[in-house]
């Protein structure tokens, strides 16, 4: 527990302006006791990182607290699943619905189900029962794990998630040692591990048939803009390289994934590449409206076999359209060939769709431009995040219902319905990247990384995912990039190593805290090589009656996780204003409860906080300043809808870097040593004008270099004199051989692989323009489009708090 001193004048009401947390404007001195106290961030991220980083976590007591996703740990399974897999907002469930609704923490999961495993940690192993499949219960369905109990001499055991006795298979028998634990559960990863996979038998496949090894499509949009911006050359002449590492199952020589490709502006046109032909052939498909493959045999090829027709073809294409003057295209047909394309070859698949353009062109799903500001911060703003509905809405069904995933690259130079574009993507498990105003010499490596990282990365089909849980509470709502026909079962056409899923839990009984609460996450999918598997991850949670038992297990970084999808879902329907005033009311409602019922007595002027959310405020606060919420007229409406979809299926470690982003100090970094020096807070006081300091979002670096930063620090970084003769352009830093440049690169190269996307590098000079972007991501000051600074922030929740308690 810990407390805050607020001088006793915070009684005194506050002024008009601090009724709305956008707009805080408290007099100094209400500021100053907070300000002495203040706990930031970065403190508590150090101390986690040394009391626990470098540690062996294993994962054998129900209810631990994993380490915070900012310390680097290795975890071994032994009976749940590693944090890198499931990571819950507390680890301790209140035992009644009463207790849940007077703390108001919301009781959530979010589910990474093929998160990465580290090279030092062992990969999941594969069960294969044979024929009769995996073993699970009868009534309740949960697979067979280490939660299940055993008994009669081993023939017969109880499931834990429903209670009921099951038979054990005949093949499946093993006796029981004199602890009541079967002879062979060493030798089983699903009676020892929270995390393993099973072979899934013919019944787990569609028509009972086994599944085709999956596709890539490439969609590109051939029309004026990317043609004469370079774009289409660089993607030709990537994938000529890329191409040879599309992914591959553990062991084999090969892919298995078969690849197609497709051009288009107003109509499409398609290419036969197969191997046996000295030429690749054009098929055009001029009737938009009613779209179908002109051709079978040749579309989807190995590309090994096809790879000489293939590099043909692409040496071809930005030539084919050198002179070309269209510049309005299509977009729901080219996602609709991809569909029947997919369906024709029997397989699931992913398309990467490179478009520009609002497409205008007379077709299903033409869209029209809704960029109307006027109504931000009015009853309608909500129309500016809602998809246009109709054409768009089936083709999201077709997708899922075929395991086709749609990832899409999109190079706009002016407003394009990010909002329509982005659905099929995220409701596809797929992913959206946006490059504004793109710049081959500025922009191209920037794009190719994320292409690299795209088509490279580990990836199922065809998933279908249920969250099992034990008696007394069950998953209610699901945020994430999924689609759902009904109310239990998780679809996604794909899911890739950084796609997660939120589930929030609600009761519909009491727990006991003796049994506590159980997790199983199932996962059916189709791998790369085309082969039905089931993952699944395991979770036991601790219940109490207490609620300081549950306020000591929260994690904060999944809570803001869980509050920034649930925000950015509900702004669907509800006006902005009222998100940001439920927000701070839910806020203030978690602390006034733990203030009221678990903190020792304590003046009324004290501001008290439990331990585990020290810095809930803070990142609260951060995300009443995101695009989404803030509210601005002068944020595009594209660039906030983006914001928006990129958060709604990302993991803990990726919210939490983009609301609190690292603010590293490298004017005095050691460059003996290997580590990247810690951050400070994030705040513009910590600046200094003879400083250098990286900021990392997770989606973004700025490299800001202070007016009188020493000249022989920018001539070892950049090989120039001075500041003044620095290029504005810039995006990477030179390769010089001395150790400050070697260094700075390290730092560099060490942040971008812990990130899943490639992070565009922006040098900010101190007063120079581009330092108002900067500025923005400085999240403890007050914002730029509107928002509290933090220590406003505290002092307007604080209000609330003492009026929730009076």
């Amino acid at each position: 527990m810990m407390l805050f001193m607020v001088p006793s004048i915070m009684t005194l009401p506050l002024p008009e302006a601090a009724k709305h947390p956008h707009n805080i404007t408290p007099p100094l001195f209400l500021t100053v006791g907070i300000l002495l106290l203040l706990w930031n961030d970065t403190q508590v991220i150090e101390d986690d990182q040394a009391k626990r980083g470098g540690q062996l976590y294993t994962t054998n007591l129900r209810g631990q607290v994993p380490p915070l996703v900012t310390t680097s740990f290795t975890v071994q399974d032994q009976g749940n699943a590693s944090p890198r897999f499931m990571r819950c907002t507390t680890y301790s469930f209140p035992c009644s619905s009463d207790l849940a609704k007077q703390c108001q923490v919301p009781l959530a999961t979010i589910i990474k189900p093929f998160a990465t495993v580290p090279k030092n940690e062992t990969p999941l192993y594969v069960v294969n029962h044979g024929e009769a499949g995996p073993i699970r219960c009868n009534r309740c369905k949960a697979y067979m794990c280490p939660f299940m109990l055993f008994i009669d001499g081993g023939r017969r055991y109880q499931c834990s998630f429903c209670n009921c006795v099951n038979e054990v298979p005949v093949q499946y028998f093993q006796h029981l040692d004199h602890m009541g634990r079967r002879v062979d559960l060493y030798e089983r990863p699903e009676l020892s591990l929270g995390s393993y996979e099973f072979t899934a038998t013919l019944d787990y496949c569609k028509n009972n048939k086994p599944p085709n090894p999956p596709a890539y499509i490439f969609m590109i949009d051939v029309s004026y803009n990317n043609i004469k911006s370079g774009l289409v050359k660089l993607i030709c002449e990537e994938l000529k390289t890329l191409l040879d590492r599309l992914p591959k199952e553990e062991g084999a020589e090969s892919s298995s994934i078969k690849v197609g490709f497709v051009t288009y502006n107003k109509i499409l046109h398609f290419y036969n590449v197969k191997s046996a032909l000295a030429q690749p052939q054009m098929m055009v498909v001029s009737d938009v409206a009613e779209m179908f493959v002109p051709l079978l045999d040749g579309f989807l090829v190995n590309f090994q076999e096809s790879r000489a027709v293939i590099n043909n073809l692409l040496d071809q294409i930005p030539d084919m359209f050198a002179d070309t003057n269209e510049s309005e295209t299509v977009f729901a047909p080219v996602i609709q060939a991809g569909v029947e394309a997919l369906k024709a070859a029997e397989c699931s698949g992913k398309l990467f769709i490179f478009h520009s353009s609002l497409p205008t062109a007379e077709a299903p799903g033409k869209l029209k431009n809704r960029d109307d500001r006027k109504l931000v911060n009015t009853e309608k703003e909500k129309i500016l995040f809602q998809p246009q509905r109709g054409v768009y809405e089936q083709l999201t069904k077709d997708c899922v219902a075929q395991g086709c995933c749609v990832d899409l690259f999109v190079f706009p130079n002016q407003y394009v319905d990010m909002a329509t574009m982005g659905d099929i993507p995220t409701h596809t498990g797929g992913s959206v990247y946006k490059y504004s105003n793109f710049q081959v010499q500025i922009d191209g490596e920037h794009f190719l990384t994320d292409l690299r990282r795209d088509v490279e990365k580990s990836i199922g089909f065809d998933a279908i995912m249920r969250v099992r849980t034990s008696t007394g509470f069950r998953a209610t709502d699901f945020f994430g990039a999924i689609y759902m026909n009904n109310t239990t079962d998780v679809e996604m056409a794909a899911v890739d190593c950084d796609k997660a899923v939120t589930v929030e839990f609600k009761h519909d009984d009491a727990l006991n805290e003796e049994a506590g609460a159980l997790i199983q996450c199932a996962l059916l999918y189709t791998s790369i090589s085309g082969q039905r598997r089931l993952r699944v991850h395991n979770l036991s949670l601790n219940c109490s009656s207490q609620l300081s038992e549950l306020y000591k297990s929260c994690e904060t970084d999944a809570l803001i996780n869980f509050f920034a999808k649930s925000a950015y879902h509900a702004i669907l329907n509800q006006p902005v204003k009222t998100v940001r005033e439920i927000l701070v009311k839910q806020t203030a409602h978690m602390l006034a409860c733990y203030r009221k019922h678990c903190a020792s007595p304590s003046a009324a002027s004290q501001l008290i906080l439990p331990d585990a959310m020290k810095v809930f405020p803070v990142y609260m606060n951060s995300l009443m300043k995101t695009p989404v919420l803030v509210g601005s007229a002068e944020l595009s409406t594209d660039e906030r809808n983006f914001h928006r979809l990129s958060v709604m299926s990302t993991g803990v470690e990726e919210s939490q870097i983009l609301l609190y982003p690292r603010l590293i100090p490298l004017h005095s970094m050691d460059v003996v040593n290997e580590a990247v020096p810690a951050a400070v807070r994030c705040s513009e006081e910590r600046l200094s004008e003879t400083g250098v300091f990286l900021l990392d979002n997770g989606q973004n670096l700025f490299l800001w270099l202070g007016q009188a930063c020493p000249p022989d620090l920018i001539q070892s970084l950049f090989n120039v004199p001075s500041l003044a003769h620095l290029s504005p352009d810039m995006t990477s830093l030179p390769e010089l051989d001395n150790a400050q440049s070697k260094k700075l690169r390290s730092i560099i190269c060490a942040i971008s692989q812990q990130r899943p996307h490639s992070m565009k590098m922006v040098i900010v000079k101190q007063k120079d323009k581009p330092e108002m972007l900067f500025r923005q991501h400085l999240v403890e000051d007050k914002g730029l489009h509107g928002g509290a600074s933090y220590i406003d922030f505290l002092c307007y929740v604080h209000r609330e708090i003492r009026q929730l308690l009076t």
